[in-house]
């Protein structure tokens, strides 16, 4: 299939640049597969939409504040660096701009007089560094979550195009987060609040929580014309044996499974063995497009996604791809709010 069969027009001025006054005050696009209909509601009213018995799994991935800017000491240029993964004591997994300049052995100033040098290090293999667009960088002295906190920015996608306020601190963190890992927020999760997840559990509705620290897997761009041809990064994923319990138990019973994200989704699926779904840590680099049979999951709720993206394609292999432009062309023809802080979805 070619990248350009998930294109479809957006006007600018619906890319979301803040998220609502309030959290959860959003407007939900309800697709149902089976009746081939569209239903426009309120993520205030998503219970309502879900039976009783679902288990709705959710992605506990807190964001940390990744983005971080260094002056480079050859030459003094403002250096923006979006940390990934800690690779070890003082080793950091990132990316750059102007990446191709940020070669090994360039050196950079960060805020509190750390420095930090691009190392020539393979990460999974000795083609991956280059291949995922990444750099390995050794901070010294080393740097935690405590200093990123400090010095840090809540990194906020491109598509939002300001610099990083107080409230994203909060706003850009799921209630929910626990395991501080994500270079992004797994964007669905940011529509719930304590009352809505009450409403869920008053429901009959089980709940079950997976970890992906979301990297660049999520949001790197499709380049390839082809989109088989395309080659995701790999992400770090944890499933708890809870969880692996409870979703065994409701495809046992016939209850359906549904996702918050496709982070959670993505998840659920790499997770999923020759005996159902496994327990334990691994690294995923999933690709899901068109022709992909799910395994784990039959519900998703999820944000409106980027043209020609891989979630976009994600969506399309789950509700079909000429379903989900007609549905994206609905909310734009009824002006909804796109991706990360914009509206919702929810796909039946």
């Amino acid at each position: 299939m070619r990248t350009d069969d998930f294109s479809f027009d957006l006007p600018e001025e619906l890319i979301a640049q803040f998220p609502p006054e309030r959290r959860g005050e959003s407007r939900l696009l309800v697709l149902d597969r089976a009746k081939g209909a569209l239903r426009h509601a309120m993520v205030s009213e998503l219970a309502s939409s879900i039976e009783p018995g679902t288990l709705v799994v959710f992605n506990d991935s807190r964001v940390r504040k990744a983005r971080i800017y260094g002056e480079a000491l050859d030459t003094g240029a403002r250096v923006e660096f979006l940390l990934l993964r800690r690779r070890g004591a003082g080793l950091w997994e990132a990316t750059a701009t102007k990446l191709k300049r940020q070669r090994p052995g360039r050196r950079y100033l960060f805020p509190e007089s750390v420095e930090a040098q691009i190392v020539d290090a393979p990460l999974f293999g000795e083609e991956s560094a280059e291949r995922d667009g990444t750099r390995l960088l050794h901070f010294s002295p080393a740097i935690d979550d405590d200093y990123l906190d400090r010095a840090g920015h809540i990194p906020l996608p491109p598509y939002i195009r300001r610099e990083d306020a107080p409230a994203d601190a909060e706003r850009y963190q799921t209630v929910y987060s626990r395991a501080v890992g994500s270079a992004a927020s797994p964007t669905a999760g940011l529509h719930f609040t304590e009352e809505l997840l009450g409403q869920l559990r008053d429901r009959g509705i089980e709940r079950a929580t997976v970890t992906l620290h979301v990297g660049l897997g999520t949001f790197l761009p499709v380049r390839s014309e082809e989109i088989e041809s395309h080659r995701m990064h790999i992400e770090e994923y944890s499933v708890p044996a809870e969880t692996a319990r409870a979703v065994m138990r409701a495809k046992a019973e016939g209850r359906p499974v549904l996702a918050v994200g496709t982070t959670s989704l993505r998840t659920l699926e790499s997770a999923w063995g020759p005996e159902g779904l496994e327990a334990g840590d691994g690294r995923t680099d999933i690709f899901i497009y068109p022709g992909y049979r799910f395994k784990a999951v039959d519900r998703l709720f999820t944000n409106f996604h980027t043209p020609k993206s891989t979630l976009l394609m994600l969506v399309s292999a789950f509700a079909g791809r000429e379903r989900i432009l007609e549905a994206y062309a609905e909310a734009v023809k009824m002006r909804y709010r796109f991706f990360s802080y914009g509206d919702a979805m929810l796909i039946l």
